[in-house]
């Protein structure tokens, strides 16, 4: 389960951020995943409740934004979603296709409150 340690290099940059920014208080995490980054979402989300629970940011509420991996075809220009990695463009039937968004995995912003 390499979710777990995901989550805990998330925390350690939270912390170190939140500790840069001297802050009083962590208030949300965005991060952002893609369905072909090979995290399980599930996982990564179970991981994250634990890690946060025992951290100096235990009140803060973490979201999650979903990136659909999508794929383009070299032949058509289409563009299209994908489930797995074999990519097939539906328009032309061209296996010369190559992933544009998906494999994502970052924390897009951390929301503080800092000392005045």
């Amino acid at each position: 389960m390499h979710e777990l340690s995901i989550a805990m290099s998330i925390a350690e940059i939270v912390e170190e951020e939140s500790r840069l920014a001297d802050s009083i208080k962590v208030e949300k995490i965005t991060i952002e995943i893609g369905t072909q980054s090979g995290v399980m979402i599930e996982a990564l989300q179970f991981a994250m409740e634990e890690v946060i629970m025992h951290s100096s940011f235990k009140d803060a509420v973490v979201s999650y934004e979903i990136i659909t991996a999508t794929a383009s075809c070299e032949e058509c220009c289409h563009e299209f979603d994908i489930q797995d990695f074999f990519m097939v463009c539906p328009v032309c039937n061209s296996s010369k296709t190559f992933l544009i968004r998906g494999k994502e995995l970052k924390i897009k912003s951390i929301v503080i409150e800092r000392n005045n």
